[in-house]
């Protein structure tokens, strides 16, 4: 009979042991609520000139940027270095259609950057609203 009463004992202590890593151990409940998707955002640029710059013949090199509210760079490519002169007219603009990537739905700050060889460096910069699927930024180089 002791014997029955310590193994009933050591079943009693078992069995709190292990409900008591079960309670410590169990998964808490958290609510997950999903990210609402960002529908995707396109930016069309445009680069193009109506001035004459045939005669001038530095090197400019114009940088495509897109950056979110928090100016962090979301995409941006450089653009191989050309003579001023030969940047197109608006009949033969260059054009670039870029989708936003890790776009977080905010005001993006997008435009061109370029430094003329020499002279120093400058922007032209738009913005798109977090309702815009659609941007264009287009720049007359003058």
């Amino acid at each position: 009979m002791a014997i029955k009463n310590i193994i009933q004992s050591i079943m009693k202590i078992f069995s709190l042991i292990a409900i008591s890593l079960m309670l410590l151990t169990s998964c808490k409940k958290e609510q997950n609520i999903p990210a609402q998707p960002v529908e995707a955002r396109t930016i069309h640029f445009a680069l193009y000139t109506d001035q004459d710059f045939s005669t001038n013949n530095s090197n400019i090199t114009f940088t495509l940027s897109i950056k979110n509210s928090s100016g962090q760079v979301l995409w941006d490519s450089v653009m191989a270095p050309m003579a001023i002169r030969n940047i197109p007219s608006p009949a033969h603009k260059i054009t670039v259609d870029k989708t936003v990537p890790h776009d977080d739905g905010s005001l993006l700050k997008i435009g061109f950057y370029y430094t003329i060889e020499g002279v120093g460096s400058s922007w032209y910069l738009d913005s798109c609203r977090s309702d815009e699927k659609d941007k264009a930024v287009i720049y007359n180089f003058r």
